[in-house]
């Protein structure tokens, strides 16, 4: 049988209750809380919305990178997803890298392999049986 615990001690609870109050009240100061606050809970860039437990997953970004440039009025914030936010942080060579592509401007060469070379051949009927493929000429 598992010891019993002992009844709490007023003065203790009180001491428990004091630190979490003060925790909380330094936690309202920092910048995320701050942010938290002012800005909607969408991220900046998808607009995807944020509540409850998934609020975690929303991060302040600083637009002009300097962490202690934190002025009250939020002007130097903005709420990311983590996704987002890990994106925004991406090396300038990786992100040129992914927009070119998404631009259609990766080419062969950028991409290094064409994942369905040869895939048209493969599908081709063989001889004597119909072929079940939409025609090009519509």
């Amino acid at each position: 049988m598992p010891p019993r615990k002992e009844k709490s001690d007023p003065e203790e609870m009180a001491q428990v209750v004091a630190d979490a109050q003060r925790y909380r009240a330094q936690r309202e100061l920092s910048y995320r809380e701050q942010a938290l606050k002012i800005f909607p809970h969408v991220c900046a860039r998808c607009g995807r919305e944020f509540s409850g437990k998934r609020l975690r997953e929303l991060t302040v970004h600083h637009k002009d990178s300097d962490h202690m440039n934190n002025p009250p009025d939020g002007s130097n914030w903005e709420l990311l997803c983590l996704y987002c936010h890990d994106n925004e942080h991406e090396t300038p060579v990786e992100r040129d890298h992914y927009e070119g592509a998404l631009r259609g401007g990766a080419n062969e060469a950028a991409l290094g392999f064409r994942p369905f070379e040869g895939l048209r051949d493969l599908l081709k009927p063989e001889d004597g049986e119909p072929d079940s493929s939409p025609s090009e000429e519509a």
